[in-house]
């Protein structure tokens, strides 16, 4: 195998995690009743709609049952480096505990 096929494997390897980021992002937001667009847009309101969080919502295919902690959640977003988003979702997180 060379570098460009290993390349090329990380490339999808982290694309396809950063969707599934996103899918429990989707999915905690569900959980809370609230809009993920909406916290998107508020952490980060200089960007257009994110294409990647629209296709997710679209292809939802469920994860009905799939709880996702508070902690876990913000863990996630830190990871892929959406420092912003993990503030908007702590402060949704301070509205569930007041």
């Amino acid at each position: 195998m060379d570098y460009k096929d290993i390349d090329q494997q990380v490339i999808e390897k982290y694309k396809e995690d950063e969707t599934l980021m996103i899918r429990l992002f989707v999915k905690w937001c569900t959980n809370h009743q609230l809009d993920p667009h909406v916290l998107y847009q508020k952490a980060y309101p200089e960007q257009s709609a994110n294409a990647a969080l629209k296709k997710v919502i679209e292809d939802d295919d469920g994860f009905e049952e799939l709880h996702i902690d508070n902690e876990t959640m913000l863990d996630v977003l830190q990871l892929f480096g959406n420092i912003d988003l993990a503030f908007v979702v702590t402060d949704e997180m301070e509205h569930f505990r007041a």
